[in-house]
């Protein structure tokens, strides 16, 4: 049985694809015009099959159950045996001796070639969500690039057999304008795009409109588009809706300048308020400070003066009322009831000698506060714990009291010692100076020892009458 005329063992077929651009080609036997297709579809074995990479050959065997296939991916270049064709092996029996051919179809399948299809939308009305009365004509133009991924889904998508490309790529086109114009139809809606920015937008569209078209071709045609590139979307600027949008949204963006304007310029003029403000406050402190430093140097270069000035005032003072109980003094009467002229003097005597202790003391009190340093602050009042100077170098011996839970001083020892007489201080007093580890009575402290050496002494009788 030698169905191409030539007997068992003749030439053998080479069944390959040599197409430039292709995506899906039918073999046929050299010779066959497809008039007779048990002929191009009867297959010697022993043929040799060729497959390039980026390529599937496909043997669809025609069986009573339904079509079976053998898929066989490059790089293939090998005779034809059952141990590489699977379901070959199963339908090929024994019987035929592997001297006799076999029916199939054989279908090249094209991988690794990139399709273009150029597409082009014609004028469709696109609405801005904000003036929904202005419809606006526009168009949209570009090319996609696809090429098959799953073959096999591919295979139950569509029929080989009699597979023609430029239909398959009306479809596909078909498909694509479908999707655009739904796309741009709700961008302005849906992404915040207004109409009369969309070809300024043409890039961040083409994303959309890709991520879009991608899955849907997938399931619907089984390719794998790899770049949608939309090379324009144009308006028809001649059209009534688009001058009448141009206008109404021309109003609307002056409108907007015109406001953001007055609110940039009334917040410059309450920054400017803000910061004259702040600029008078600072300079007002600046000048109170000044006054205040001024009026610091002003008192102490004044301070002896008022020092002086208050020492008299205090030894005046002293002077007055213990010339007055002199004076008192000098008013009473002897038995006989006259005047008293010694008590007079004697009064005199020591008021104006009371004031003026009274002023000295004053003054030393002065200069003891005068002369106290900075850091050279006494422990806290008796009943605290004292701080500790230890091995604090000797000074000039200068001593703070404490009366009444109060620190006052230093006084050297010229002011203790007017104030020892004025009964200011007293052996019980608390005393404390500098070097010494706390607070003690002031009778205790050796320094102080003279003051208070006669303080136990009785004192003199009154002078006899005259």
């Amino acid at each position: 049985m030698a169905l191409f005329g030539k007997k068992e063992g003749g030439l053998m077929d080479v069944i390959r694809c040599d197409e430039e651009s292709y995506l899906i080609w039918k073999w046929r036997p050299a010779g066959a015009d497809g008039a007779d297709t048990k002929k191009e579809n009867a297959i010697r074995w022993g043929s040799s099959l060729r497959v390039k990479d980026g390529e599937v050959a496909v043997f669809v065997y025609k069986q009573k159950d339904g079509a079976m296939q053998d898929f066989i991916e490059g790089p293939f270049d090998e005779t034809i045996k059952t141990a590489n064709f699977p379901v070959l092996s199963s339908i090929v029996g024994a019987a035929f001796g592997g001297g006799s051919p076999f029916q199939a179809e054989v279908y090249f399948i094209n991988l690794a070639g990139i399709i273009q299809v150029k597409f082009g939308v014609p004028y469709f009305d696109v609405f801005d969500p904000r003036f929904l009365d202005f419809a606006v004509p526009v168009a949209v133009r570009g090319t996609i690039s696809f090429k098959l991924g799953d073959y096999k889904a591919f295979i139950k998508l569509h029929r080989l057999i009699n597979f023609d490309l430029e239909a398959f790529k009306k479809q596909i086109q078909d498909a694509v304008i479908k999707y655009v114009k739904g796309v741009v139809t709700n961008i302005p809606s849906d992404n915040g795009i207004p109409v009369m920015q969309l070809e300024r937008k043409l890039l961040q569209i083409n994303e959309i409109i890709e991520g879009y078209i991608k899955p849907r071709l997938s399931n619907d045609f089984g390719v794998l588009v790899s770049t949608v590139d939309l090379s324009a979307i144009e308006a028809d600027k001649e059209s009534e809706g688009y001058h009448s949008l141009m206008k109404v949204t021309k109003n609307v963006v002056a409108d907007t300048t015109v406001a953001q304007a007055s609110v940039n310029i009334q917040n410059m003029q309450d920054t400017q308020a803000i910061n004259a403000e702040n600029m008078a406050a600072s300079l007002a402190i600046q000048r109170e400070e000044a006054q205040r430093a001024q009026r610091l140097q002003t008192e102490g270069a004044n301070l002896a003066a008022h020092q002086l000035d208050q020492q008299t005032k205090v030894g005046l003072a002293g002077a007055q009322a213990l010339g007055q109980m002199g004076a008192n003094g000098a008013m009473n009467m002897n038995a006989g009831g006259g005047m008293n002229p010694a008590g007079m003097m004697t009064g005199m005597a020591m008021g104006g000698a009371l004031g003026g202790q009274m002023a000295g003391m004053m003054g030393n009190m002065m200069q003891g506060i005068n002369q106290q340093m900075p850091g050279q602050t006494p422990p806290p009042i008796p009943g605290g714990a004292p701080p500790p100077i230890p091995g604090a170098p000797a000074q000039n011996v200068s001593f703070s009291v404490s009366v009444n839970g109060q620190t006052y001083g230093p006084y050297d020892m010229n002011a203790l010692a007017q104030m020892t007489q004025a009964g200011q201080l007293n052996a019980q007093s608390m005393v404390w100076r500098q070097g010494m580890p706390g607070w003690q009575a002031a009778g205790t402290v050796p320094e102080l020892g003279a003051l208070f050496a006669g303080a136990a002494a009785p004192p003199p009788p009154p002078p006899p009458a005259p």
